[in-house]
């Protein structure tokens, strides 16, 4: 629950640093006239939103009432928000990458540098700050969500430093022979950036669509087969079945084991003294891991 807590905190931290970077961003990239600065406060909107929603769903998903309509709870949600975050920046990237292939067939866009250098700097600094203050907190928290939400200040960070960079270029170049080629410099920036962005996401989004899926986690699995392949030799039972998947910080483990007619377990207590020894031995008791183990002398019902 504290670790929820902290989680909580920290996405309300990073949805307010967020806004106001939004805001920002949208008013220069106005003022100064670059499509970059206004794709970035947008950005900066909408991963505001996403926030939003992950901290709407890390709520939900930390409450231990009963509810009769989701008796599993609320795991499988989170994944689902993992996808959509990730889809939607990917989304983002793409739609920007249009937008600066337009520009250049266009001619480019002519830019106040003075605004620009000055939001791209601003935003630089409190983007590397959450970023590397996010990324130390969740070290403790191990949040999916403020993971992603690392993700996304990190490619804030390298949009607005690669912005910086672009502008300082391109306003050296000002007064120059080369001058014809500044009005270039903010969408061929933006073309690269989103290029190189968009493949960020990916990785949350394959990961959520195997928990969506429930493809079994390798690790997990190993696991618990290890744990049964002991268990079983040390209790001279027959074999076993195992069925393991992850749906968003939740463990769903379910195990089934073939005891011969003749077994020792003659009693209800001893029947769990070795579900202890088993879940003991697999580890990771808490909230979020469901586990059933049953006992058989029939093998259909493995």
């Amino acid at each position: 629950m504290q670790n929820a807590a902290a989680e909580q905190r920290l996405l309300k931290l990073s949805i307010a640093v967020t806004i106001g970077v939004a805001s920002v961003g949208v008013v220069f990239g106005l003022l100064s006239g670059s499509m970059s600065i206004v794709f970035d406060g947008v950005f900066s909107a909408i991963d505001a939103a996403m926030s939003g929603l992950a901290l709407f769903v890390s709520r939900l998903v930390s409450r231990v009432a009963e509810n009769r309509r989701f008796q599993f709870g609320y795991w499988h949600i989170e994944p689902m928000v993992l996808a959509f975050n990730g889809g939607t920046l990917m989304l983002l990237c793409f739609y920007a990458f249009l937008n600066s292939i337009d520009s250049l067939l266009a001619g480019g866009r002519q830019l106040n540098f003075d605004w620009a250098m000055a939001y791209a700097a601003a935003v630089g600094v409190v983007a590397f700050g959450m970023f590397f203050y996010a990324r130390h907190r969740n070290r403790q928290i191990g949040s999916d969500f403020v993971r992603l939400d690392v993700q996304s200040w990190l490619m804030s960070a390298a949009i607005t430093s690669a912005l910086l960079l672009a502008f300082a270029v391109a306003w050296c170049l000002e007064g120059t022979r080369y001058a014809h080629l500044t009005p270039y410099a903010d969408p061929l920036i933006l073309a690269v950036l989103s290029l190189i962005l968009v493949f960020v996401p990916i990785h949350t989004v394959r990961r959520a669509l195997t928990e969506i899926l429930l493809i079994t986690p390798p690790e997990l699995d190993a696991r618990v087969r290890q744990v049964l392949d002991e268990v079983v030799a040390r209790h001279g039972f027959k074999t076993y079945t195992s069925y393991v998947a992850k749906v968003g910080r939740a463990q769903f483990i379910e195990i089934h084991v073939a005891v011969p007619p003749e077994s020792p377990i003659d009693s209800v207590g001893e029947a769990d003294a070795i579900r202890r020894e088993i879940s003991e031995a697999i580890g990771g008791e808490g909230p979020h891991r469901w586990i059933t183990i049953d006992f058989t002398a029939d093998p259909r019902w493995l």
